[in-house]
């Protein structure tokens, strides 16, 4: 049976990037996002393209709806290999860590924190049978190298960063591998990098750089068949 891939907070960005690479590696690929529509139309889109892809829609700032989203993903396709975790929009922001408040904490703490903890503790039972898996989680850069005026999701990121990285250190003599991609710019095709861009043809003035999806994806299957670091930054930056 071939292997499954479980990508939460899937758009046309990097999580259609990352259907697509993995399942030119033979891989199956579950989407999970909140917009029925939106996720049914990038199903289409896959399975026109000859990729076994199937769509469920969830709420992932609802970490209780975590455990009946991986059965149900897993009673279409009957196993789940691989976790990709990456879902950001322009709901979630930067802010000055002068001005951070616990209701803007509290608010993105289920969704970028409370929820990947919960995927995990759902799909590694069957991976701790198996003796195989792999958690791939995609962070901000400023998770690790913590920047003024670029706080906000960075505290949350950087406690799923810590957990990301224990968890590894845990589980990999049992064959799982728990990885980061820390992503030091925004995503192109992404709806935060169409803000951005937006923002750049408005104003003349970026926010960022933009990378393409597909680069990113090619990070992504690098680590998780080399399994030789807990985290990849890209691009590359100097973090001073």
């Amino acid at each position: 049976m071939s292997k499954v891939i479980a990508i939460f907070g899937a758009g046309k960005g990097l999580g259609a990037s990352v259907a697509r690479r993995f399942a030119r590696e033979g891989f199956r690929v579950a989407l999970v996002a909140r917009g029925k529509e939106r996720l049914d139309a990038l199903v289409e889109e896959l399975k026109a393209e000859g990729i076994d892809a199937a769509g469920f829609t969830a709420d992932l700032s609802k970490p209780e709806q975590a455990g009946a989203t991986v059965q149900a993903i897993r009673d279409h396709f009957g196993r789940i290999d691989v976790v990709e975790y990456g879902p950001i929009s322009g709901e979630q922001a930067f802010a000055p860590a002068a001005k951070l408040d616990a209701a803007t904490l509290r608010k993105d703490s289920p969704l970028l924190l409370l929820t990947p903890v919960e995927v995990a503790q759902a799909v590694l039972p069957e991976w701790n049978e198996r003796g195989n898996g792999a958690f791939l989680m995609t962070t901000g850069a400023t998770a690790g190298s913590p920047r003024p005026f670029a706080s906000g999701v960075g505290p949350l990121m950087a406690a799923a960063r810590n957990w990301l990285f224990s968890l590894n250190g845990e589980l990999a003599d049992a064959g799982i591998y728990a990885g980061t991609l820390s992503i030091a710019a925004f995503i192109a095709r992404s709806e935060m990098g169409e803000l951005a861009a937006r923002s750049l043809a408005k104003t003349g003035s970026g926010t960022g750089p933009l990378v393409d999806p597909d680069a990113l994806a090619d990070q992504y299957w690098d680590m998780y068949t080399k399994r030789d670091r807990v985290e990849q930054l890209f691009p590359e930056y100097d973090a001073a």
